[in-house]
């Protein structure tokens, strides 16, 4: 149809004219079968890589969900609700954007008063006259913990403000307790200067005890002449003592001082064995072991 037209063109109009339609008419077709072949190309890439296309999206999902929640969180506002990670979700707690809410930037902690041990004896007396039998066990229960509370600040009053030349930690004195038995009592003081460091922990620990009397009850004083002396039976101010060496943590003395305590020294970057000990002298021992109450 195109040559009919063409011919017919020919007959009603000037050559010089006709040859300048004709190459327009045959730029125009080269233009058209250009277009084709790319929207083909185009039809055919899509349909080989559809599968790809797929996960290309999923990935963009992916990728722009992340880039939403980390600008949510750096933003405070909220989270992913099912995340128990997430502070700002549902299951979080007390995180911005938890139901509205502030977050909290005030308050200061839980009082660390020990237990009134003569309000909780007075409280038993009463509940065990009244038959409140579980009453009266868990008020002297308390009546115990405020004990050893007491008993364990004491012990940690009488200890050194400074030793050999290092001063205390004020803010790492602990007592802990578990309020049962005298079972679970510790006592701990760290004393420091720059690198080097001294501590001192009262204990009533099975575990503990059990190490250190395994040693000393093995009837034998073992000691090496080749290598690296690790450990060794000692005495510090005549109580039977195991005394330790590692090269990462220094040195390390567990002293026993009756049926269920002991005491132990630990020492950081301290120049050699007998300057551990020295050290460990300055600790009151038969003082620590009348207020524990062991024979």
């Amino acid at each position: 149809m195109l040559h009919s037209a063409l011919q017919l063109l020919s007959e009603k109009a000037p050559s010089n004219f006709i040859n300048f339609e004709f190459q327009k008419i045959n730029h125009l077709i080269s233009m058209m079968r250009a277009k084709y072949l790319l929207v083909a190309g185009i039809a055919f890439s899509l349909g080989s890589f559809s599968a790809s296309g797929q996960l290309l999206n999923k990935i963009k999902q992916k990728a722009s969900q992340k880039a939403e929640q980390a600008l949510d969180k750096k933003l405070g506002l909220g989270g992913n609700q099912n995340d128990p990670n997430n502070p700002g979700g549902q299951n979080g707690a007390g995180g911005p954007g938890n139901n509205g809410g502030p977050s909290n930037n005030s308050g200061g902690g839980l009082i660390t008063t020990p237990p009134d041990v003569n309000q909780n004896i007075a409280d038993a007396q009463t509940a065990y006259k009244s038959g409140s039998y579980g009453e009266a066990r868990y008020s002297v229960q308390q009546a115990m913990l405020g004990v050893e509370m007491e008993i364990g600040n004491k012990v940690l009053e009488s200890l050194p403000e400074s030793i050999a030349g290092l001063p205390k930690e004020a803010s790492a004195d602990q007592v802990t307790s578990t309020g049962f038995g005298w079972v679970g009592l510790t006592i701990h003081r760290e004393y420091n200067n720059n690198d080097k460091e001294f501590r001192v922990t009262v204990a009533n620990n099975s575990a503990w005890m059990s190490a250190v009397n395994m040693y000393l009850s093995s009837g034998g004083y073992s000691q090496t002449t080749g290598g690296q002396q690790n450990w060794k039976q000692t005495k510090l101010k005549g109580y039977r003592a195991i005394i330790e060496y590692n090269e990462s943590s220094g040195y390390k003395l567990s002293v026993p001082i009756g049926q269920s305590s002991l005491i132990v020294y630990e020492g950081v970057n301290f120049a050699s064995e007998p300057d551990m000990m020295k050290a460990s002298e300055e600790v009151d021992i038969d003082g620590i072991k009348s207020m524990l109450g062991e024979k």
